[in-house]
């Protein structure tokens, strides 16, 4: 016999745990709750068989700021593509920042191969709402005494190779599933050189900053380590 019929409660849907779940790691990135504070209602969440507790565990927390709804994987990874088809997409392109900054955000087209000089400068290049042509997109940089930040979101496939002298050259893959794609689907190749500066290679989820992102994954550490504790 299950707890719920023991004590006479009707079964909590495994979805609607997950749901309240979610939300907490929501807050806890927004600052809402402590990590004392998360971790208890994760565990009430895991382990309550009252659906009115496992409501109480989000109804005194304010509300979560929206953020740019995410879209299902192979919707945007379809997107991408016939927005690629539609539009003429650039061979190649040079972006250079010397003693100064170049970005390139929201909705732009990179080109098949784009290169980046920095030099005592800072790059950044935001993907997220980046339009690709079919196929691989490559980045080469080229970084001395100075910084190269690339954002990408969660669902773009993305290999990293490079070589750090005196300087850093990271991939944060933040544990973001990855779904299988063909040949025609775009993904992103980076590519480079530092020398005295750094390239750093991060995912994010649209809309969302730095600093959530960081907090947001380390909620889903700290949730992780609970469902393994169980």
């Amino acid at each position: 016999m299950d707890q719920e019929e023991r004590y006479g409660l009707s079964p909590i849907p495994q979805e609607r745990r997950q749901n309240v779940i979610d939300a907490l790691v929501q807050h806890y990135a927004a600052d809402h709750i402590t990590v004392d504070e998360f971790e208890r209602r994760v565990d009430v969440a895991h382990r309550t068989l009252d659906a009115a507790d496992l409501a109480r565990l989000t109804s005194d927390l304010p509300a979560l700021r929206q953020t740019h709804a995410p879209e299902p994987e192979a919707d945007r990874l379809i997107r991408r593509g016939a927005e690629a088809l539609a539009g003429a997409v650039r061979e190649s392109q040079t972006l250079v920042a010397i003693m100064g900054g170049v970005e390139r955000r929201g909705a732009w087209t990179p080109a098949r191969r784009t290169v980046v000089i920095a030099f005592m400068g800072g790059a950044e290049l935001d993907f997220r709402d980046a339009r690709f042509g079919p196929g691989v997109t490559e980045v080469f940089i080229f970084a001395m005494m100075g910084g190269v930040e690339i954002v990408v979101p969660p669902d773009l496939p993305v290999d990293t190779s490079g070589i750090a002298i005196m300087g850093g050259f990271e991939h944060r893959d933040q544990h973001m599933e990855r779904v299988e794609v063909d040949d025609g689907t775009p993904k992103l190749h980076v590519r480079g050189f530092a020398m005295m500066g750094g390239v750093e290679v991060s995912v994010r989820r649209p809309g969302e900053s730095a600093k959530d992102a960081s907090r947001r994954i380390k909620a889903e550490r700290k949730r992780r380590r609970l469902e393994d504790g169980q």
